[in-house]
């Protein structure tokens, strides 16, 4: 079922002044382990350089600037490499689980940026992006034990 929202107002009093914040995006910049990213944030924002106010979603695109680049800097899979992985390799979420022995919403889990795989499991993630012949073998390897 998909969830209804309502369009957020355009403007809202800062909740420590009271003084008007305008819907708007500006730009974030996010860094991590010498790496840096800049996204457009919405959010709430005064008229000077003071705090801003997120709401609902507004983080989202820093988080997935961040797991980007926790990507690059760490080896750890994004949401959207995982999900291109799977993908290419024809499996369902409940498939992948049980394939990678990690369980059956595992995959779901990874996939909407609520836990990160284990290093082992993001190891044989991109040795099967590179060789995605070697699930038939894996699949095989489930039937003998």
């Amino acid at each position: 079922m998909a969830r209804m929202t309502s369009p957020l107002p355009e403007m809202m009093p800062c909740p420590e002044t009271g003084a008007p914040l305008r819907r708007d995006t500006r730009p974030f910049t996010i860094r991590y382990k010498g790496l840096e990213a800049t996204v457009d944030l919405p959010g709430y924002y005064p008229e000077s350089e003071a705090e801003s106010v997120h709401v609902g979603d507004d983080m989202a695109v820093a988080d997935e600037a961040l797991r980007f680049l926790k990507e690059r800097a760490d080896g750890v899979p994004s949401p959207a490499t995982i999900r291109r992985i799977r993908t290419k390799l024809s499996l369902s979420q409940r498939e992948a689980g049980a394939l990678f022995k990690v369980g059956p919403a595992a995959f779901d889990k990874y996939e909407r940026s609520l836990v990160e795989p284990s290093g082992p499991t993001s190891q044989l993630l991109k040795l099967l992006d590179r060789h995605p012949e070697l699930v038939a073998d894996l699949r095989s390897g489930d039937s003998q034990s």
